[in-house]
Order: C-alpha cells, then sequence, then structure tokens
C-alpha cells in the first residue's frame, strides 16, 4: 500500500472506531423510577391525575415507571410495596406519607440502602427529617388554615369538617388549618360511603343542626360532590358556604355556578410529575432541587372555575358604588390588593 493511501485508511479508522465506541459509552442507561401511593387510579379522579403526571414525566425522560397503590387505605400493605420497591434496588423511589407512624421505618430502610426519595402529596412537614431529598406537594395544615380564612371571609359562622379516609394524619392537618382560620364553630365529621350514602347522611346532620351554614370537603370526589347534593335539599333560603379541597369536573360547575364557593387545588399532575421528573434527571444527570416544592394551596374561585371549564360566567350587573344604604362612597386613597394564595 502507497504511504498517502495507508495515512488515510488510518485516519478512517482512527475517525470512525473510537467516535463510535464513544457514543455507546454515553448512550443514557433507562432510569428506574417506583411510585408507591396510598390511593391508586381507581381511588377515584385525584389519583387518576398523579398517575398521569408521573406516566407524562416517565415518557419525558424516558424512565422506566412504575405506580402502585394498595387497592384500599391500608399501611401496612403500602408499607409491604416499599419493601418490595427497595428490594428492587431502583434509581429513585417516590412516597406519599399519611401515617408517618407507620411509614417512617420503610422509607429510612429505603434512604439506607442508598435509594433516592422523593417524597409527595402527604409528609410536607416531615419528610426531610425522615431523609428524603424533599417534598413535592402542599402544607396540609397551611391549605386548611387559607380554607379556613376563605370560609370566615365569605361570612360563614358554624362549619363542619368532613373527612373521609380516619387515620390519615394530612386530612386531621387540613381540620385543625381549618379551624384555626375560621375562628368560629366547627364540628369534625368522620364520613365515608358511596355518594349516595354520604349525602344522606350529610342531609340529616344538616337537618338536624340547623345553625349550620358551612361545609368544607377534604376530597372532591369522595364527599365534595354529596355536600353540594345535600345542600340543594335543604329549604330554600338557607344559606351554605361549600368548600372542597380538590377538584373534579362536578365540582368546577358547581363553583361555577355559585352552588359552592371555592376549591382548594394542590395540582396533583404535578405531584405525580415532579418527584418522577426529578428521580429521572437525579439518575441521569446528577442534579436535584435542595427544598420542596410546593404545589398548593391554589383557590379556585367561580372564575378560574369557569376559565377551566371554558364556559362564560353570567354577566352581572354592575351596583353604582355607595354604601349599604345606597348613600355614595366618598373617594379615598386607594388601598394595596390582599395578597394571593400561593399557587
Amino acid at each position: 500500500m502507497k504511504p498517502f493511501a495507508a495515512t488515510l485508511v488510518c485516519m478512517a479508522l482512527l475517525s470512525t472506531g473510537p467516535a463510535a465506541g464513544t457514543a455507546a459509552a454515553q448512550e443514557p442507561e433507562q432510569p428506574r423510577i417506583v411510585i408507591v401511593a396510598h390511593g391508586g387510579p381507581a381511588s377515584g379522579p385525584f389519583w387518576a391525575e398523579v398517575e398521569a403526571g408521573a406516566k407524562r414525566a416517565a415518557e419525558a425522560t424516558g424512565a422506566d415507571m412504575a405506580f402502585r397503590a394498595p387497592p384500599t387505605f391500608d399501611m401496612k400493605a403500602m408499607t409491604a410495596l416499599i419493601e418490595a420497591a427497595i428490594a428492587e434496588n431502583p434509581d429513585g423511589l417516590a412516597i406519599s406519607i399519611p401515617d408517618a407512624d407507620v411509614l417512617a421505618a420503610p422509607l429510612q430502610a429505603a434512604v439506607k440502602a442508598g435509594i433516592p426519595v422523593v417524597t409527595f402529596n402527604s409528609g410536607y412537614d416531615i419528610a426531610r427529617s425522615l431523609g428524603a431529598a424533599l417534598h413535592v406537594g402542599q402544607g396540609e395544615y397551611e391549605a386548611g388554615r387559607a380554607a379556613g380564612e376563605e370560609m370566615l371571609a365569605q361570612g360563614a359562622k358554624s362549619a363542619l369538617c368532613l373527612n373521609h379516609e380516619q387515620g390519615n394524619v394530612a386530612l386531621d392537618l387540613r381540620c385543625k388549618g381549618f379551624i384555626d382560620g375560621f375562628g368560629g364553630s366547627v364540628e369534625v365529621v368522620q364520613i365515608s360511603g358511596d355518594m349516595k350514602a354520604v349525602t344522606e347522611a350529610l342531609t340529616q346532620r344538616l337537618t338536624d343542626n340547623k345553625g349550620v351554614d358551612a361545609m368544607l370537603a377534604l376530597s372532591a370526589s369522595t364527599t365534595g360532590e354529596a355536600a353540594v347534593a345535600a345542600a340543594k335539599t335543604l329549604p330554600e333560603g338557607r344559606a351554605m358556604h361549600i368548600a372542597t379541597f380538590d377538584v373534579t369536573e362536578t365540582m368546577l360547575k358547581a363553583i361555577a355556578d355559585g352552588s359552592a364557593a371555592f376549591a382548594v387545588d394542590q395540582q396533583p399532575f404535578l405531584q405525580g410529575y415532579l418527584p418522577v421528573m426529578f428521580l429521572a434527571l437525579r439518575a441521569t444527570d446528577g442534579v436535584m432541587p435542595v427544598s420542596n416544592v410546593s404545589t398548593g394551596p391554589r383557590l379556585v374561585d367561580a372564575k378560574e372555575a369557569a376559565n377551566r371549564l371554558g364556559i362564560e360566567l353570567p354577566a352581572e350587573t354592575p351596583a353604582a358604588p355607595g354604601n349599604a344604604d345606597g348613600a355614595p362612597v366618598e373617594a379615598g386613597p386607594a388601598e394595596e390588593p390582599a395578597a394571593a394564595p400561593p399557587g
């Protein structure tokens, strides 16, 4: 072979062989992420939205994601699911913490095994102390307090806080925050069952206690829709302020038409999406946020409900400026707008 031709061959080998090997070496492995939640898609639209977010993040990152939940609210079953996930040694584990007394041990076992853990939904206040890298969700007490303050501002005097899942510490914190923010009379009601059973139970309670003029549901699908249905059975003229945690299409319609006052949205899609995204990025690029990420509380009023539904609210006839007795209001310095709730 002539020297020039040999030189070309050598250059070709140098330019193709090592480059191909480098590309193969840099091909990222598919990160394996496991989510263990206390509710799954079969539990209702909230958890279906969480899973949808997780799937979207898995598609965006190329992660191999598994979403697991016990069929009912069961901490022993959830513990077993976490222990099974630890045995698989995934690249990341996302866990909800509705009961830290039970779930602290398996979560800490995952951290001890060297598995990065992100918590979501329940556990905002305690996740970092248990060893989780961060939490994605809302402060449940703070969200409940925001709901109480808004309910008080709307003129309610006596309220029920409807707890559908006894033993879920996050729901206890919502009611505690609501009590502190509301300041008036609040009765915590443990209630569960299907829509018909819950509606009938609430109708009876409202009939027996005519002083109640407000209800806070801790789940839109489980108790919020039933609260609206129960309120519609009351005598005409009895005011009832209804608010709910989370949203469904039915509750959005109720808020838009005035049957309900507002919803506290914690944006479940983000609670599924962000943990998978963060854990996948840590596995592939070594990056991770350094603090909790708040997805709520975000108060949804009639205007936002109508916007989400893609409908127009009925136009209101503007009233002439004046006091309650019709006297004109004197001009004065503009007030600073009230701070919007975090969202």
